[in-house]
């Protein structure tokens, strides 16, 4: 191949820095020195022979990967080393500083001949992979069996993981996180892997192992929807807590001013009336222990006016004071945890108040399998109507089965056999990647299954809770870990009439917090285009959004307006009063305003 610089140059960084005779055996010796200690490990170099140029990578953030060094077809982790290893008599630094082991960046792999296994490594061979389940991250490696799933159900089985509610902190009582999501019976999974063991995860696991049946159920678990059996929701089953942190500062602002944690005067501007501070205590902070409801005010708060020509009130003596308690949300509820005082670091005075819910799982919350196979609660179906097996096992989750084969996601199938095996055996399954071929892993947990009297593909006769009838095929029943993430309903739900506009353009607010209208978009818009429902879209984008009567001149076409002394109406431009009133958008007046901002005159032709 016709190389395209004639000089070899040496890019460091992507800088040129200067350049050497023959770029490969450059390379070599810089390898070797890397490998001695003479230079640094975090050194990567590669030559590129078609550019004829050696790139040197020193950089923050680079991705690298270990590796186990081959030199002339042996690698140079021998079984003494190995040995030593797992005696703790040496670690993993010792065998970088030895060259035993070196990290390759995504450039350096471009120079490398990486084999798989011992019995795979050539002459040619340059490097050693010590483990393959190293080409995975620390949340994919928790993923049990994933070689048997598509790719992007991988991706997303890992992402599921860390939306998922468990324990993420053991002292998460005492502690006052803004938000917090507590699984009241976590478990550590029947399948689990290599890293989920040894990084010490376990510790806080994050979900639960549901007995799983692949059926249908009477069309309620259509595409994703999931079946929740209701007596395992009522013996704790996905249940949880929900921690939400309000806060408030007694803030000092100049000119002497300052905030005060009290209960607020009625004399106070915008007081919210007697019922809204009832809960409060003395010193105008809510109690723990207290149950709370949207609109309570938890912190009480007096705050100075917000513009100084306010501060004189009517008499002249006393000042004029504003409240600014902090109360709870539209639309949530809970009882009051714990209340803490503090200090900020300019000796102001901070409260804290930590409001915690229960959370039952209701249709319309979310579960995830760790493979990707997520869904929503349809319904919660009383136990004495759930399918039931022989030996009256009833599952917790029914699984719709069509959403295994399109997505490829065959390991929850394989999770479901081994937490079965596992289940009865009373023995953790092993899931990490690369271990063991398909076939033997079925046949053995088969073989397991069948010593405790199951059939050897984890099916079963399954009978209608609801009729008493067996179905007329066997059903796929296994243990699955699930988890529940934390996209519940009830912090989604929002139902609303009428509510707030901003002062701009007098549109409805956006938001659920700022109790915004639930917005009719364009594509809404188009349905009702295409059924020809022309009144319903005048009333949602017009009549229920801005609209705003607004007197046109019919003489030049400006906007007028009415002079309530006179008793007349009146156009700025012309002095006319021969003006008509016209319904429009608030949002298009305003832009006719801004137009003539920039001093384009535009007008409005009337018809007759």
């Amino acid at each position: 191949m016709a190389q395209i610089n004639k000089k070899c140059y040496v890019y460091l960084n992507g800088r040129i820095i200067g350049y050497v005779a023959d770029g490969e055996t450059f390379v070599k010796e810089i390898r070797n020195g890397r490998r001695t200690g003479i230079v640094s490990g975090e050194v990567n170099i590669v030559y590129l022979p078609r550019l004829n140029a050696v790139h040197v990578n020193t950089d923050a953030g680079r991705v690298r990967k270990p590796y186990v060094v081959v030199e002339n077809g042996v690698s140079k982790l021998t079984s003494d080393m190995v040995e030593k290893l797992n005696n703790k008599e040496v670690d993993f630094n010792y065998l970088l500083r030895r060259g035993v082991i070196e990290y390759l960046d995504v450039e350096e792999e471009e120079n490398s001949a990486v084999a798989m296994s011992e019995k795979d490594i050539t002459q040619a061979t340059t490097h050693l992979e010590f483990d393959l389940t190293s080409i995975f991250g620390f949340t994919v490696n928790t993923v049990p069996f994933p070689e048997y799933n598509s790719a992007p159900r991988i991706g997303m089985g890992a992402s599921f993981s860390k939306q998922s509610e468990g324990l993420y902190q053991t002292n998460f009582n005492r502690r006052f996180d803004s938000r917090g999501y507590i699984l009241y019976y976590p478990q550590v999974p029947i399948v689990n892997t290599s890293v989920y063991r040894t990084s010490g995860i376990a510790s806080h696991p994050s979900g639960q192992n549901f007995i799983v049946a692949l059926s249908s159920y009477y069309g309620y678990n259509m595409q994703d929807a999931v079946v929740l059996n209701k007596g395992a929701v009522d013996r704790g089953l996905g249940r949880s807590m929900f921690y939400k942190i309000y806060s408030d500062e007694e803030r000092r602002y100049p000119g002497g001013q300052r905030d005060v944690f009290k209960i607020p005067a009625a004399t106070a501007e915008g007081y919210l009336g007697e019922h809204a501070y009832a809960k409060l205590s003395e010193d105008g902070i809510i109690e723990p222990e207290m149950s709370a409801d949207e609109g309570d005010v938890l912190i009480g708060k007096m705050a100075p006016p917000r513009f100084l020509e306010e501060s004189i009130g009517a008499g002249g003596l006393e000042e004029k004071r504003r409240d600014d308690s902090t109360y709870l949300k539209p639309g949530e509820s809970g009882i009051i945890d714990e209340v803490v005082l503090t200090e900020s670091p300019s000796a102001t005075k901070i409260v804290k108040v930590r409001v915690r819910s229960l959370r039952v799982p209701e249709n319309g919350d979310k579960f995830a399998s760790r493979h990707g196979q997520k869904g929503v609660v349809a319904l919660v179906v009383p136990q004495e109507d759930m399918p039931f097996s022989e030996n009256g096992i009833v599952p917790d989750l029914i699984l719709n089965p069509h959403s295994i084969p399109s997505r490829l996601t065959f390991g929850h199938l394989l999770e479901e056999l081994a937490g079965k095996a596992g289940a009865l055996s009373g023995k953790m399954a092993d899931g990490t990647a690369f271990t063991g071929k398909s076939d033997e892993r079925i046949s053995e947990y088969g073989k397991l299954l069948k010593e405790h009297g199951f059939g050897e593909f984890g099916t079963e006769q399954m009978y209608d809770g609801i009729t008493g009838e067996p179905f007329h095929a066997n059903i796929f029943v296994g243990v699955a870990y699930y988890n529940r993430l934390y996209h519940m309903v009830s912090n989604k739900l929002q139902v609303r009439a009428r509510g707030p506009v901003q002062i701009l353009t007098h549109q409805p607010t956006e938001g659920k917090s700022r109790q915004g209208g639930l917005r009719f978009g364009e594509m809404e818009r188009d349905v009702l285009v295409g059924y020809g429902a022309s009144l319903l879209l005048k009333e949602r984008l017009l009549e229920q959004s801005d609209m705003a009567p607004v007197l046109v001149c019919n003489k030049c076409g400006n906007i007028g307006y009415h002079d309530y002394i006179k008793r007349v109406d009146v156009c700025p431009i012309c002095g006319g009063s021969d003006l008509q009133e016209v319904k429009m958008s608030y949002a298009f007046k305003l832009l006719i305003d801004e137009i003539k901002s920039i001093h384009i005159f535009p007008r409005i032709r009337l018809k007759s």
